[in-house]
C-alpha cells in the first residue's frame, strides 16, 4: 500500500494501535511515532502529508498516549478539516478536534465571553464589504465596486499583519506591497470603520481572531482553562500562517511544546493575503530540539512530473528555495511533459481543446483534466475553444467569463452605444469598432495602461482588456462589422457558454489549484509578463511566481502540457517570449541548470506555429482567406450568402436536443451550432464527407455518425437511434 491508495466506501477500522501504522513508509511511519516534543514535518506535493499527520494522530489516541479531547488539529479551509476529520473517524480516532484557525476561535470566544467580557458576544458580520464602502464615505472617498474589494483586502491584510490603522502607511512602505490606493487614504477608511464597528457592536472575521488574543493574553485564568483542554497541537499548512495566527497558536501552546507543523516553503503563494513561510522556516530556531521529518517520497506524480518540478526549484533563490525538498516519484514512469509552442492564444486555445478532446476520447474523464492559467481573465478564450470542441467543463473559484459583472456591465453599456449609433457623444471621434469599444469600456474602469498591483482592480480591468482584444479581432476579420454585430457576436458567445454545469474540464487559476489534482493538467500562458506575472517587480514576488508555476506542475499526477503563445492575435508580431522559470528546463532553452529536466521530448510547434504552419483557409464563395475559428469551421465568411438546407439544419438541431438529454450533457457537447450549419450547407453523404467536417472527428463520427448520415440522407429513422 501506498500514500496514493485510494480506501474503499466503507473501510475497516484499524483493530489495534498498531496496525493504525500499516501501509505507511518509513518517513511517515517516523511522522507517526514522534508524539512527544515538537515536531516539523516537511512534506513535499503528494507525499501524503495528511496521511501522515491523521495516522500520527490516530496512532497516539488508540495507543492511549493521547486523550482525543486533548488534541486541537488546525488547518486553514472548511474542506481541509473535513477531510481530515473524516481520516481521524476511518483510524478510530472520532474524538479529536479537527478544525480551521477562525473556527476554533470562535468556539472558544462564544464560551468566553460572557466570563471576560460579560454579555452577550457582539453580532458577527458576514459581509464586511458594505461597512467599508459607509466608512469610505464618511470619509468623502469615491471607490467603485472594485476598489472597495481591493480596500476591504487591504484591511484584512492590516489586521492578520496586526497593523492598526495609523501604522498602515508605514507597513505597505515596507513591505514593499502595491496598494490599491492612497495608503493614507486606506489608513483613514480602515480607521472609520474600526470606528463603526465599535459604534454598532459588531465584529468581522478577522476579530474573531484578535479578541481570542486579546482575552487569553488579558485573563491568565481562562488561558489556562483552555490549555488544560487542549494540550496536544497539529498544524497544517504551517507555510500559510499569518503573524496573527502564529500568535494565537503561541497562546493555546503556553510554554508547552507539545507541538506538530506540517508544511511545504515552496508551496507559499498566498503571502498577499499575509501568509509567511518564516514561522516554518524558523521553527529549528525556535524549538531546537525539535524532530524534523522530511517527506519526500512523491506519490501522485510520475518521475517525469516529479523531474520538472525539481528542476523548477532547482533555480530558485532567496530562504523558501535553501529550503527545497528534492521529491522522488514513486509512480511507474509516465509521457514527458509536452512544450508547445503556438502563433498565437486563439490557436494555443484551440491546440488546447483538441489535446483535451483526443484524451477524453483515449479513455481519461473529463473531470480529471484540468487547464490552469494565471489570471482568471484567460477563461474565455478557453471557454469558447472547448465549448467549440464538444468538450465539457466547468469553472473553479470564478465566475464564467461573461457572467462576471463587469462583463454585464460591459455588455450593458456596448448595446446602448449600439442602440444610440450615431446619437452618441462617446463615439465623436471613434471612427472604427476597436475605438468605439475603448471609448465605452473607458467609462466603465477600461484604460489603456493596466493598473499598478494586483486586486479586484486589476482583474476588472482584465476582463474590459479582453473585451477590448475580442473586438480588435472581430474587426480584423470583419472589416465592415459595426457595434451592433459586435454585441450579437457577444451575446451568442455567451449563450454557447452558458450551458448546464456539468462535470467536465476544470478550469482553474492557478491560485485556486491549491490542493487539487487530476490526471491530466494543461498550464497555458506561459509567456513573461504573465508569468511571472507582469506587476512581481520585486525578487521575493518574482520567486513567488515560480512556486505558483511549481504548485501547477505538481498538481499533474500523469499527463503535464506547458504551452504559450508568440503574439496575442492571429497575425500578429510574434514578440513574446517563454517565462523565463522553463529556461534550461525546455528542449532548446539553453543549458539546463543543475537538476534541471531537460532531455525528453521537444517543444512542438502548434497549429500556426512557426515550424507547423497550415496553410490557409480560403472561403468556398469569395475566396478570402479565412482567419476566424468558427468561419473556417463554415468553410466561408460568414456574411458570405450561405447554400443552407434550412429544414434540415432544424432536424438536426432536433435530433441534438434528443441526444443532449440522453447523455445528460449540454447540446454543444453533441455538436455546436457552427458544426450543425457546416453540416446542413454539405450535406455530407459518406463517412470520409462527413468527417471532413472541423468538430467531426473519430470518436464522434464514431458515436453519431450513422443518425447524422441518416438525417442528411433523409431518413427520418435516425433520430429514433440514441447512443448509449
Amino acid at each position: 500500500m501506498t500514500a496514493a491508495t485510494h480506501s474503499s466506501l466503507f473501510p475497516q477500522v484499524p483493530e489495534t494501535a498498531d496496525a493504525v501504522l500499516d501501509g505507511l513508509d518509513p518517513e511517515q511511519r517516523e511522522v507517526a511515532l514522534a508524539l512527544h516534543g515538537p515536531v516539523c514535518v516537511l512534506a513535499g506535493a503528494g507525499t501524503g502529508k495528511t496521511r501522515a499527520i491523521t495516522h500520527r494522530i490516530a496512532y497516539g489516541v488508540r495507543a492511549g498516549i493521547l486523550p482525543p479531547a486533548s488534541v486541537l488539529a488546525v488547518t486553514f479551509t472548511n474542506r481541509a478539516a473535513g477531510e481530515m476529520r473524516g481520516r481521524l473517524r476511518q483510524l478510530g480516532a472520532g474524538g479529536v478536534q479537527a478544525r480551521t484557525f477562525h473556527s476554533a476561535a470562535l468556539r472558544q470566544l462564544q464560551f468566553f465571553w460572557p466570563k471576560a467580557v460579560g454579555g452577550e458576544l457582539p453580532r458577527l458580520l458576514e459581509r464586511k464589504i458594505q461597512l467599508v464602502a459607509e466608512a469610505a464615505a464618511r470619509c468623502r472617498i469615491r471607490l467603485d465596486r472594485n476598489e472597495l474589494r481591493d480596500v476591504t483586502s487591504e484591511i484584512e491584510w492590516a489586521k492578520v499583519t496586526q497593523t492598526v490603522p495609523a501604522d498602515y502607511p508605514a507597513a505597505v512602505a515596507k513591505s514593499v506591497r502595491d496598494a490599491p490606493r492612497d495608503p493614507a487614504e486606506i489608513g483613514q477608511i480602515y480607521a472609520t470603520y474600526e470606528q463603526l464597528k465599535r459604534d454598532r457592536s459588531v465584529i468581522d472575521f478577522e476579530d474573531v481572531l484578535l479578541l481570542t488574543v486579546g482575552i487569553l493574553q488579558d485573563r491568565p485564568d481562562i488561558a489556562d482553562q483552555v490549555r488544560r483542554q487542549y494540550q496536544h497541537f497539529v498544524v497544517d499548512e504551517y507555510q500559510d500562517v499569518s503573524p496573527l495566527q502564529q500568535r494565537l497558536l503561541d497562546l493555546w501552546l503556553g510554554d508547552r511544546d507539545s507541538l506538530c507543523v506540517v508544511g511545504d516553503a515552496s508551496q507559499t503563494i498566498y503571502s498577499f493575503t499575509g501568509a509567511t513561510p518564516d514561522h516554518l522556516l524558523n521553527f529549528r530556531t525556535r524549538h531546537p530540539n525539535a524532530t524534523v521529518v522530511k517527506l519526500v517520497r512523491d506519490y501522485r506524480s510520475t518521475p517525469q512530473v516529479v523531474h520538472l518540478a525539481n528542476g523548477l526549484l532547482s533555480q530558485a533563490r532567496g530562504r523558501a528555495a535553501e529550503h527545497r525538498l528534492e521529491l522522488i516519484s514513486q509512480r511507474d514512469p509516465g509521457p514527458e511533459p509536452a512544450y508547445t509552442e503556438y502563433a498565437d492564444e486563439p490557436a494555443e486555445a484551440e491546440g488546447t481543446a483538441r489535446r483535451i478532446r483526443d484524451l477524453v476520447a483515449a479513455g481519461v474523464p473529463a473531470g480529471e483534466i484540468a487547464v490552469l492559467y494565471r489570471v482568471n481573465a484567460q477563461s474565455e478564450v478557453y471557454e469558447q475553444a472547448l465549448a467549440d470542441a464538444g468538450v465539457p467543463y466547468q469553472l473553479r473559484g470564478a465566475e464564467r467569463f461573461f457572467e462576471r459583472q463587469e462583463v454585464r456591465e460591459a455588455g450593458v453599456a456596448l448595446r446602448g452605444a449600439a442602440r444610440a449609433g450615431g446619437n452618441d457623444s462617446l463615439l465623436d471621434g471613434a471612427d472604427d469598432l476597436p475605438s468605439q469599444v475603448r471609448a465605452v469600456l473607458s467609462t466603465k474602469g477600461w484604460t489603456s495602461e493596466p493598473p499598478a498591483g494586483s486586486g479586484a482592480v486589476r482583474d476588472r480591468w482584465e476582463s474590459l482588456a479582453a473585451l477590448v482584444r475580442l473586438a480588435e479581432d472581430f474587426a480584423r476579420v470583419k472589416p465592415g462589422a459595426t457595434l451592433s454585430d459586435l454585441v450579437t457576436e457577444l451575446d451568442e458567445r455567451a449563450a454557447a457558454q452558458h450551458a448546464p454545469t456539468v462535470q467536465g474540464v476544470t478550469l482553474a487559476s492557478l491560485h485556486a489549484a491549491k490542493g487539487l489534482e487530476w490526471d491530466a493538467v494543461f498550464l497555458v500562458g506561459l509567456t513573461e509578463g504573465v508569468m511571472p506575472i507582469t506587476y512581481a517587480k520585486t525578487d521575493e514576488q518574482v520567486e513567488e511566481e515560480r512556486r505558483l508555476l511549481y504548485v501547477g506542475v505538481t498538481r499533474a499526477r500523469l499527463h503535464l502540457s506547458l504551452s504559450w503563445a508568440l503574439s496575442r492575435s492571429p497575425g500578429g508580431r510574434a514578440s513574446r517570449r517563454p517565462t523565463r522559470f522553463l529556461k534550461g528546463l525546455r528542449p532548446g532553452s539553453g543549458p539546463a541548470g543543475a537538476g534541471g529536466a531537460g532531455g525528453g521530448g521537444g517543444v512542438e510547434r502548434g497549429a500556426g506555429g512557426r515550424r507547423k504552419r497550415r496553410g490557409p483557409v480560403q472561403c468556398r464563395v469569395c475566396g478570402a482567406t479565412l482567419t476566424e475559428a468558427g468561419a473556417m469551421k463554415l468553410m466561408r465568411c460568414e456574411d458570405c450568402p450561405s447554400d443552407m438546407d434550412e429544414a434540415l439544419y432544424e432536424r438536426l438541431r432536433e435530433w441534438r436536443s434528443e441526444q443532449a438529454r440522453e447523455l445528460g450533457q449540454p447540446a454543444y457537447c453533441v455538436f455546436t451550432d457552427k458544426t450543425l450549419m457546416a453540416i446542413a450547407e454539405r450535406v455530407p453523404a459518406t463517412d470520409g464527407e462527413l468527417s471532413s467536417i472541423s468538430g467531426v472527428g473519430a470518436r464522434k463520427l464514431e458515436r453519431f455518425g450513422a443518425d447524422v448520415l441518416a438525417i442528411c440522407a433523409g431518413q427520418e429513422g435516425g433520430l429514433d437511434h440514441i447512443e448509449d
